[in-house]
């Protein structure tokens, strides 16, 4: 009897897809070429391990970082630096380069050690308002002061119906993105993994998330895992056993120069999936902190690198 095909090769045999049948593209704002395809879907069972990825080492806490970051509603990247999480560095330091009218700061580098060491200069920033911790945590509304916390409301309509069909958290507000935004009210920054539905089916909780834009060699690997992380946190809040992680793809695609290491990773063969353990005091939404959540079994082949595109968000007409 044969064994059953690692579930990390969907993801490799995406990669394989988008190489050969991918259409070449240009990222408008950057011009950087990349290929790209439309319409995928992988999925996880979360019951068979934790789909953090072995064919290269996968960036764990910044995952859990960022997660956390995210999850309890934070818009300000001074929580990643001062963790030494710099995932989110190159947005705040664009919006700068945009908006500062007397700009001292001459590098990234400069501008982040600023971040780290200037709580007044973070404030003023280091913010990235509408970034997907407001929008799950704090969505604005049309009335003053009044704000949705879409989380507290999916983990509560499922205590109330089990069998919801609605349980969807949106984080794409057409009001400030792209060209649908007025220049004062926009985000410089994109909305990539934009929506999330959570569903409950036979005592086990899955979730599906809608990935509009997705950068295959870097971002979605970090997706992945995030994703999974919180499938496996709203389960345990809500008293269910893990189900699977649906990941579905707008457009996926290779940046070009992202094509090398692309092939470097084809070259190697997936490990067994690492396993999550979360501690007994993680009950609900509030108790979740990044020391809750351990990884275990964690043997991944080494690192690849590749240079990440500072693609989407406000796009100004040349």
């Amino acid at each position: 009897m044969s064994m059953p095909k690692h579930e990390e090769y969907q993801y490799l045999d995406l990669l394989k897809d988008i190489l050969k049948n991918g259409v070449k593209k240009i990222d408008r704002g950057t011009d950087v070429a990349l290929y790209s395809l439309f319409g995928k879907q992988i999925r996880f069972d979360l019951s068979k391990g934790f789909p953090l990825l072995t064919t290269k080492k996968v960036y764990w806490k910044g995952v859990l970082e960022e997660l956390y970051w995210f999850f309890s509603g934070q818009t300000n990247i001074k929580y990643l630096v001062d963790r030494n999480v710099h995932i989110w560095d190159d947005y705040p330091y664009k919006i700068y380069k945009v908006k500062s009218q007397k700009s001292k700061v001459k590098s990234k580098e400069e501008f982040i050690e600023k971040i780290r060491t200037d709580n007044t200069f973070a404030e003023q920033w280091g913010e990235l308002p509408r970034i997907y911790g407001e929008m799950w945590r704090k969505w604005p509304t049309r009335k003053k002061g009044r704000t949705i916390d879409q989380l507290k409301w999916i983990v509560q309509e499922l205590k109330d119906d089990p069998d919801a069909k609605n349980l969807i958290v949106n984080s794409w507000n057409p009001e400030y993105l792209y060209t649908m935004a007025t220049k004062e009210d926009t985000s410089y920054f994109p909305i990539c993994h934009n929506m999330f539905q959570i569903n409950q089916r036979g005592g086990k909780l899955s979730l599906q998330l809608y990935h509009r834009s997705c950068d295959s060699f870097l971002g979605v690997p970090f997706n992945i895992a995030s994703y999974a992380l919180l499938t496996l946190i709203l389960a345990r809040i809500t008293g269910y056993e893990p189900g699977e992680f649906i990941h579905v793809f707008g457009d996926v695609h290779i940046y070009e120069n992202h094509i090398a290491a692309v092939k470097e990773q084809l070259k190697r063969k997936p490990r067994p999936f690492p396993t999550i353990k979360i501690d007994s005091k993680l009950k609900k939404l509030e108790d979740f902190k990044p020391e809750l959540i351990t990884l275990e079994n964690y043997d991944p082949h080494p690192t690849i690198k590749a240079e990440l595109t500072v693609a989407g968000g406000y796009y100004e007409k040349r």
